[in-house]
């Protein structure tokens, strides 16, 4: 799956968590290995103008998801997959921190959970509804500790005897 992260913050983040955390529950969800995603993470001032602009509210916020406007979410059963652009996860690091040392966890553990947040949006998930929000946190945590509890390889990051990453050339 090729996940691009670019990192346009203040902050240092672990971009190879990121991607890693974002291929991980793109696997576990059955997206195809063709499929494309992007993670961009930006200051206060950036994601300030995107949230007042795409949700009509002040002020940043930890994560938007901006998915295509016709989802395929290329799943294996599909007769004919092909690569799919997913969307953008836009993340903000410095809100992140804020929440990291509210919730008592790590930037780096907040920034994996606002990244699959990110990506179950892209799939579709929401947490409008009660319901949807009871699916959508379980899942989310569900795909977490999966994460965390799979041994990784300390250069790539990715599940130890995996074989690394295979980035498909891009196609735009």
């Amino acid at each position: 799956m090729a996940v691009e992260i670019a990192n346009e913050s203040e902050i240092t983040v672990d971009e190879q968590a990121l991607a890693g955390v974002c291929r991980y529950v793109l696997g576990e969800l059955d997206v195809s290995p063709l499929a494309e995603l992007s993670v961009l993470c930006v200051d206060v001032d950036y994601m300030s103008s995107l949230h007042e602009r795409w949700m009509g509210e002040k002020g940043p916020t930890d994560v938007l998801a901006f998915p295509m406007d016709e989802l395929d979410t290329a799943r294996p059963d599909d007769p004919d997959p092909g690569p799919a652009l997913l969307g953008d996860v836009v993340l903000c690091p410095a809100v992140a921190v804020r929440q990291a040392r509210a919730a008592g966890h790590s930037m780096g553990d907040e920034l994996l959970l606002l990244a699959t947040h990110g990506v179950l949006h892209l799939l579709g998930y929401d947490h409008m509804e009660p319901a949807e929000e009871k699916e959508m946190f379980g899942l989310q945590q569900k795909l977490l500790d999966g994460w965390r509890s799979t041994p990784r390889d300390k250069v790539t990051g990715e599940p130890a005897g995996a074989a690394p990453p295979v980035e498909e050339p891009r196609t735009r």
